[in-house]
């Protein structure tokens, strides 16, 4: 009954060279329209991009959603860089990332959580990735 998630995926990926791939959600600038549908799915590149990116940018027409597959590091340095122009206001931007298949889809709507905890999520992959680092062999 022992549950195996993203850190059980790296850990065998970096053990056995077993290509990890994921799915994302893959559309540019689409107005009103958050495309988490299955016509938008695309498999990222192995082991290159490991993770998924949303941006939502607020602007006078209205919410533009932008997604993709991407790589972790690049993934994190985008969405950490973004944080203060997060504001829900118009042209805010905000970025994120997360590593589980199709999880850059739509989110229900859940109540804002504190700043504690979001910094939290955006650390945990950042760790998973060093470690996942720590433990490939080196060419």
């Amino acid at each position: 009954g022992w549950r195996c998630d993203a850190m059980c995926g790296l850990l065998s990926a970096a053990f056995d060279g077993n290509a990890l791939q994921i799915q994302c959600y893959q559309c540019e600038e689409m107005k009103h329209n958050d495309c988490s549908t299955p016509e938008y799915i695309v498999n990222c590149t192995v082991n290159v991009q490991d993770m998924c990116q949303k941006e939502v940018l607020v602007k006078p027409d209205g919410i533009h959603y932008r997604k993709s597959c991407a790589s972790s590091g690049a993934c994190l340095i985008a969405s950490s860089g973004y944080q203060q122009f997060c504001t829900g206001r118009l042209n805010s931007v905000c970025i994120s990332c997360c590593n589980t298949p199709l999880c850059n889809g739509s989110k229900r709507k859940r109540p804002v959580p504190s700043a504690a905890t979001s910094n939290l999520q955006t650390n945990q992959p950042l760790i998973l990735f060093l470690l996942a680092l720590k433990l490939l062999p080196l060419p």
